[in-house]
């Protein structure tokens, strides 16, 4: 049908997640390499216009909220202008043993 396939946004909504990270000069090989592991608890994708293989598309990630052990975002996905698809996630950080623990203080806002 030449339809891009729903599960496809969610792995668009991670690269998101993982260039908004880097623009803030973390990575997550990085936050995985000192024990911190986010792992999405809850996703969410609103689907508003078809996409089709070989689209120019743009993300638009945000962060949306954050505690002392989740993150939540927001996602916008576009073509040419046209609102596509929107989306959400929440993020919890685990230990090594799968355990919910404080996200690391590079993470949250200073001041």
């Amino acid at each position: 049908m030449g339809l891009l396939h729903h599960a496809q946004y969610l792995v668009y909504f991670e690269q998101g997640r993982t260039e908004l990270l880097r623009q803030q000069g973390i990575s997550y090989r990085d936050l995985e390499d000192a024990g911190y592991f986010l792992v999405v608890v809850a996703a969410q994708v609103k689907y508003r216009r078809p996409a089709y293989y070989d689209d120019l598309l743009t993300l638009r990630t945000m962060l949306q909220r954050l505690t002392n052990v989740r993150i939540e975002h927001r996602y916008e996905l576009y073509r040419d202008g046209e609102l596509l698809a929107e989306g959400a996630t929440t993020l919890a950080c685990l230990d090594r043993a799968g355990k919910p623990q404080a996200l690391p203080g590079v993470l949250r806002p200073q001041g």
